[in-house]
């Protein structure tokens, strides 16, 4: 347990450049402070004292702002940076060396039993806001941009941005995107454009209908 207490030290040395001390993040890193209550937790959590568990978690996340469940399994090295709102869900695996940065959700997708998580691979980012839901892994060494939500498998060396997330950069090559957003199909606009056409062709007709009857009412007289 202390060899992975000073894992996260070093992680934060890593990865924060506004580390100062040992004694200033001991004390003041509350993503720090939210990985070592989770690892009281998550003991707890496998010798089966579940409530007992629950209630280290819930007081972690009552002084950090950051929510992690004891029955998830991290790895060693994690860096949660400005964590307030992350949460990770009861099914999720991370592996070692993952930065993880404010308001970052690794949940699930609905009551489905089982791993219902998803598994983040080694020396993974995962940006600020982003949302990565369902069981599924997230390879190494990837990258989730700020915002994205992410809804299936990524591969290793993998950058993903957006909503649906999708892979723009893959093992250091840009993925080629048709970015042509001018001629996208618009079923909405398809239809106003059919509703406008049908309106001008009743149009005509009725100014036919009120042409002949005005003709019509000329000759009778």
């Amino acid at each position: 347990m202390f060899a992975q207490m000073k894992d996260d030290i070093r992680a934060v040395f890593e990865r924060d450049p506004a580390a100062r001390s040992v004694l200033e993040v001991v004390m003041t890193y509350s993503g720090l402070h939210a990985i070592w209550g989770h690892r009281i937790a998550h003991k707890l959590w496998k010798a089966k004292w579940y409530t007992l568990a629950r209630v280290v978690s819930q007081v972690t996340r009552f002084f950090t702002g950051i929510e992690i469940h004891p029955g998830a399994r991290i790895g060693r090295g994690l860096f949660i940076d400005h964590g307030m709102g992350v949460v990770i869900g009861e099914t999720c695996e991370i592996g070692d060396n993952v930065t993880i940065y404010q308001g970052v959700t690794l949940g699930g997708t609905g009551k489905e039993k089982g791993k219902r998580h998803p598994t983040i691979g080694n020396d993974v980012i995962i940006a600020t806001g982003a949302k990565v839901l369902g069981s599924f892994k997230i390879g190494d060494n990837s990258k989730i941009g700020a915002g994205a939500v992410v809804l299936q498998e990524v591969p290793p060396n993998s950058t993903v941005v957006g909503i649906k997330a999708r892979i723009v950069i893959q093992d250091g090559k840009r993925v080629k995107h048709d970015l042509d957003h001018v001629n996208m199909p618009d079923p909405v606009a398809d239809s106003i454009r059919l509703m406008q056409k049908e309106i001008d062709q009743l149009r005509k007709e009725l100014e036919l209908l009120r042409e002949d009857k005005k003709n019509h009412g000329h000759s009778t007289d």
